[in-house]
């Protein structure tokens, strides 16, 4: 017995999916290094954090905390620290190991050279390109930007940013690292085919790129670090300068005092509200670092921001592939899915951890779980939510569809029927879709007059609500012929 089927989500490349154990006991470390970096000992920090990235390489969350931990650990005179020097011993064993399909192996290395060297370059490409072959964009970016941030002029640090960023439609930002090339080495034949083609990509999808992405800290042009035009909005001209007036200002107060989240949070407003989801992401990343983590406002401001960039990403991939219709892009569409789901499921992961006498984040997560078709790791999320009144009945169905799912019938007829004792039947779709998988359900199991009830009372509804007629019928045969 089945209900209705659930999408299948898209499977990223590399190791097997993390299993909701491994997640939780990953984010368990990752909460025992935000403790130890806020005490100061940096250095067992990032031997936690390193952890985190190397079992989950495709969490930004992880990255992120670990070059945030990675500062005042080699910012603090550690020994050992080499300064500007590259370590060219450890990317050549990442290469080796990347080869050969050993990710573990890979990210611990790379791990352990950023831990010498925040700046090494090599390593960062290495990780970068780890990331890439796992279909882990966001990382993949994320090492590339922070290549960015050591040395915007590198030249190939750019030509694989403005690879990488073609590949998931920021033309624009694409654009700005050939450019940079182009500067370094002028004629370079494969940055001017780039500029060329991407230029073309970006007059015929003009729209919905941020610019901020892998923006370098030293870009071929100087920009003000707010411009009045990205913050326009279509209400006019007014709007705009007002939303830039704000975020100079939001500015200057958070560079006045660093540790205060009020300005972060209000100027990441600002720049969401513009739809500059990634240079609001970033923002309150730094808010994070410079607050310790603990301010719990900022960490889920962080969150929504994130789900509402992959969101984004997901959509112009979407758009892309519909127009190109090839191979590729249909590929990024499914990885974008993918990235997008993945994100969700650890967002409210950690949201249910954090609030676990909260329903709603145990029934966003189990919500997504269900979709994933990971009923069983589901159903003890929808299990904590059944208190919210509001949501009883809703959450009884999920409960007993994921039940049907696993075959632990009476368990799910068990819950439908408690769905339709809290369902207000003025919410008559929930109220219906109730009754008729209690009734297909007890029909199944030959549980007749239960079936007939339920069947009956939906036909007196809605006579036309899918085969209730035809459900009926065969349930009269049933009966007359055991």
């Amino acid at each position: 017995m089945t209900v209705d089927a659930t999408p299948n989500e898209a499977t990223p490349r590399g190791p097997a999916p993390l299993t909701l154990a491994v997640r939780q006991r990953l984010q368990q470390v990752f909460e025992r290094g935000r403790a130890s970096q806020q005490r100061g000992d940096s250095e067992y920090a990032h031997q936690l954090y390193s952890e985190c990235v190397v079992e989950d390489p495709g969490n930004l969350v992880y990255a992120q905390q670990m070059r945030s931990n990675l500062g005042a650990y080699t910012g603090a005179g550690r020994r050992g620290m080499l300064g500007g020097l590259r370590s060219r011993s450890a990317p050549s064993a990442m290469l080796k190991a990347i080869t050969r399909g050993a990710w573990r192996e890979a990210f611990t290395l790379g791990c352990a050279a950023l831990s010498k060297n925040p700046g090494d370059l090599a390593t960062l490409l290495a990780m970068a390109d780890a990331c890439g072959q796992l279909d882990r964009r966001e990382c993949q970016l994320f090492y590339l930007r922070w290549a960015l941030d050591i040395d915007a002029k590198d030249v190939e640090v750019n030509r694989q940013a403005g690879i990488a960023l073609e590949q998931v439609g920021q033309f624009e930002q694409a654009i700005s690292c050939w450019q940079r090339v182009q500067h370094q080495k002028p004629g370079d034949e494969e940055s001017a085919k780039a500029m060329s083609r991407l230029s073309v990509e970006h007059a015929i999808k003009r729209g919905g790129y941020n610019a901020d992405l892998l923006q370098g800290a030293a870009d071929v042009e100087a920009r003000p670090a707010v411009r009045v035009s990205d913050l326009a909005q279509s209400d006019g001209k007014g709007d705009s300068v007002s939303a830039g007036d704000e975020a100079v200002r939001l500015q200057a107060a958070i560079d006045a005092d660093p540790a205060d989240p009020e300005a972060y949070l209000q100027l990441a407003d600002v720049y969401a509200s513009a739809g500059r989801l990634e240079k609001a992401s970033k923002l309150l990343t730094e808010a994070l670092s410079a607050t310790g983590g603990g301010d719990l406002r900022v960490r889920e401001k962080w969150e929504d921001v994130e789900l509402c960039r992959v969101h984004a990403q997901v959509k112009v991939a979407d758009r892309r592939a519909a127009e190109e219709a090839t191979p590729e892009a249909k590929h990024l569409a499914r990885q974008m899915l993918a990235q997008a789901t993945q994100a969700e499921l650890e967002i409210f992961a950690a949201r249910a951890d954090r609030h676990p006498a909260d329903p709603r984040p145990q029934i966003e997560l189990a919500v997504r779980f269900k979709k994933l078709g990971k009923h069983r790791e589901a159903i003890p999320y929808f299990q904590k939510a059944r208190g919210d009144r509001k949501r009883a009945a809703e959450v009884q169905l999920h409960l007993g569809e994921c039940f049907q799912h696993i075959e632990q019938y009476k368990l799910a007829l068990a819950s439908y029927t408690a769905g339709l004792e809290a369902c207000d039947p003025a919410s008559e779709d929930l109220y219906k879709l109730l009754l008729y998988r209690a009734g297909v359900l007890a029909s199944g199991m030959r549980e007749f007059e239960r079936a007939e009830k339920c069947l009956t009372d939906l036909a007196a509804i809605d006579f036309g609500y899918r085969d209730v007629g035809d459900r009926l019928d065969k349930l009269a045969r049933m009966r007359q012929n055991p």
